[in-house]
């Protein structure tokens, strides 16, 4: 694919454990995804990725998302990701682009309220998000220039509804560990072992009561 030729350009598979996107299968998912990674590589930072067209659409958050409406977090455009990077985490290894310990910090669906693609042209996508930790409305806007060479820098806020909260702590710091293995960033770095957690979705699912025996009435 096309859209991932930068991605791949800036990679050795035999090196990294990243995905490299050849021979990915189609999904089978109740809409379009979304995960955000915690990466600690040169400097600690965030990843924050929409399916769209069949790739994962990329941005770097430094400060990570927030539930504050008021905190507009800085979102710096990177290259698209193939959709196999949703489930990726693990540790690149020195001398590889993005060296260091990435960890899944959450996943989950997201829906845009208008058309994405008009939306990414002008710059402004709204979205609600269903994840294991970010809810809600959320809006992702692109700012004038390019501070970072050719990388676009949008602003990612959290929209006003009822799961905002302007009081509300730090999420990230809050909320540090793995939806997929419960590891802390440290913990991936020195490769602790891990038991693979089922998300949200599924532990409502089992955990759900039985569904009542319909009883037929006597004629």
């Amino acid at each position: 694919m096309t859209r991932l030729k930068t991605y791949r350009a800036k990679r050795d598979f035999t090196r990294t454990p990243e995905p490299s996107g050849e021979g990915e299968k189609a999904r089978k998912c109740r809409g379009l995804s979304f995960v955000v990674q915690e990466h600690a590589a040169r400097r600690l930072h965030y990843d924050f990725r929409l399916e769209l067209d069949g790739v994962l659409l990329s941005w770097a958050v430094p400060k990570g998302p927030s539930l504050d409406p008021g905190q507009k977090r800085l979102a710096v455009r990177t290259e698209d990701h193939p959709l196999e990077y949703g489930g990726f985490e693990g540790v690149i290894p020195q001398g590889e682009y993005g060296a260091g310990p990435v960890l899944l910090w959450d996943r989950g669906t997201w829906e845009p309220e208008n058309d994405p693609h008009e939306g990414l042209r002008k710059g402004h996508l709204a979205f609600t998000l269903s994840g294991e930790k970010l809810r809600g409305r959320f809006h992702l806007v692109r700012t004038r220039g390019y501070p970072y060479g050719e990388r676009e820098s949008w602003l990612l806020i959290k929209g006003h509804d009822e799961v905002a909260s302007p009081t509300a702590r730090d999420i990230v710091a809050d909320l540090p560990r793995s939806v997929l293995s419960g590891r802390t960033i440290e913990e991936v770095r020195v490769g602790k072992p891990f038991k693979a957690r089922r998300s949200r979705s599924q532990r409502t699912t089992k955990n759900a009561p039985a569904s009542p025996t319909k009883r037929v009435p006597k004629t």
